[in-house]
């Protein structure tokens, strides 16, 4: 019964009249709004449950970090999966390990298990820090994906619902020449017809562009917050692996 009064709602306010009597040019134009639609509320659902992931992540990942000494998490094999934080951490510590592999020669022990001993120079330092840099552009740009269809959505929507009401007002005042009679009747089904395509372009990009700047502040938070734990991870390395100056 609540199904059939909203249907009744919806042919009430003249929604099914105005799609009845749209063009088949409009209807191609509300076919392109409905899918735009569709990919605007995907990419919404996809980025708000990657950033909601990658939040309980890192929450997980800084806990245990600093819970013991900062590279016991490397040692250990631990993985937190969805972490920018924990990315940044596996890439310095990844490039660590790798300016340090002539003094793994020297030993019988594994790389890992020597990591604490590890002592490198200020310019393996520098490659460190490199490392870290290019993982926060990666991570940047990972969290940042797909939202160029989130903004295309929000602006785009609107002018292409314009274009449909105005390729349906021009075909209406067409059907009046040919006729060469006007009234309100008869332009009445072509004007109701094309508005709809407004209509609907508007309901596509106001969602999408209220999401698109929620998202956008929340992933520059993100990427600040990740740019932060980079700068302490950095202070962190150097005051345990950096060579002392003579």
């Amino acid at each position: 019964m609540e199904r059939l009064g909203l249907v009744n709602y919806f042919a009430a306010g003249g929604l099914v009249y105005a799609f009845e009597k749209a063009t088949l040019a409009s209807k191609l134009i509300l076919f392109l709004l409905l899918l735009a639609s569709s990919l605007s509320w995907t990419v919404i659902f996809v980025k708000l449950g990657q950033l909601r992931y990658a939040r309980r992540q890192t929450r997980r990942f800084l806990q245990r970090l600093r819970a013991d000494a900062w590279h016991l998490p490397y040692v250990n094999g631990e993985r937190f999966p969805g972490s920018p934080e924990h990315a940044v951490y596996l890439a310095a510590f990844r490039e660590l390990l790798h300016q340090a592999r002539p003094l793994a020669a020297t030993r019988e022990s594994s790389l890992e298990m020597l990591l604490p001993e590890i002592v490198v120079k200020p310019s393996a330092m520098k490659a460190v820090e490199g490392a870290m840099e290019r993982e926060l552009g990666t991570q940047g740009l990972c969290l940042e994906e797909q939202m160029v269809l989130l903004a295309t959505a929000a602006s785009g929507a609107p002018f292409l619902g314009l274009l449909g009401t105005v390729w349906g007002v021009m075909d209406a005042f067409s059907d009046i020449a040919i006729v060469g009679k006007a009234s309100l009747a008869a332009m009445a089904p072509g004007v109701s017809g094309s508005l709809i395509c407004t209509v609907t372009g508007l309901l596509v990009a106001i969602p999408a562009l209220f999401a698109y700047n929620f998202l956008v502040a929340t992933i520059r938070s993100r990427i600040v917050r990740m740019e932060n734990f980079a700068a302490e991870l950095q202070s962190e390395i150097e005051s345990i692996f950096l060579e002392p100056e003579r």
